[in-house]
């Protein structure tokens, strides 16, 4: 178990205009509509979710990283608790072909609009309860996900995660090491309920027993 990086790269491609995200449009709003998680915060307007979430392939960068660092091979199985769209389970597979992926997600647009490929392995439902036997998957992982929910889904959520997961465990959750990046985390986010410093987090995981790796998005 311990830190290491897949993402940051991803996130910090984005230009962000913090004092925009509260003054442009009203922010209780924003995040009304965003926790529907459907089609305003997919595909609407940018002030209230992603303004579009479209394939691109900026997700195969982190599919190579996790086939090298986890020795992911053919006939694995990996479970995406949170997956969206998709679209780096996507990715998997074209990086390993004949890896067995499979998708949750608490929204059903998501799913609905996943990408074609693997939207026939994409379930509805929640972190807090894996519809899966113990010990199901080979790498278990959850990207900007378990920030989303309460302390006591979170609880649940990660003891689900190390439950169904047979090897290998990576989550990434936003964090902040500092006020400035705690306010901007605050401004930006439009879904998040628990925010932790890292060692917050690493409390965490230290009891709910997660065995896994793990990383920060910090908002400088």
């Amino acid at each position: 178990m311990g830190y290491i990086d897949f993402v940051s790269v991803l996130h910090k491609r984005t230009q962000r205009d913090y004092l925009a995200r509260v003054n442009e449009f009203p922010k209780a709003e924003a995040a009304r509509l965003a926790k529907q998680f459907g089609r305003d915060y997919w595909d609407g307007d940018r002030k209230v979710g992603y303004g579009g979430m479209r394939y691109d392939g900026r997700w195969r960068a982190v599919a190579d990283l996790m086939v090298k660092h986890y020795g992911l091979k053919p006939g694995d199985r990996v479970l995406d608790v949170g997956c969206g769209k998709a679209f780096l389970l996507y990715d998997l597979t074209q990086a390993v072909p004949g890896l067995e992926v499979c998708g949750l997600d608490v929204s059903r647009y998501a799913i609905e609009n996943a990408k074609e490929e693997v939207r026939p392995f994409l379930k509805e439902g929640h972190a807090r309860e894996l519809p899966f036997p113990d010990g199901s998957f080979d790498l278990v992982i959850s990207i900007n996900t378990l920030h989303n929910l309460y302390c006591y889904d979170l609880d649940r959520a990660l003891r689900e995660i190390q439950r169904v997961g047979r090897k290998h465990r990576y989550v990434c959750v936003e964090s902040y090491r500092n006020e400035e990046e705690k306010v901007n985390l605050l401004y930006w986010q439009l879904t998040c309920e628990s925010f932790c410093t890292p060692e917050e987090w690493e409390w965490w995981f230290r009891q709910t027993g997660y065995t896994g790796d793990w990383s920060f998005i910090y908002f400088e």
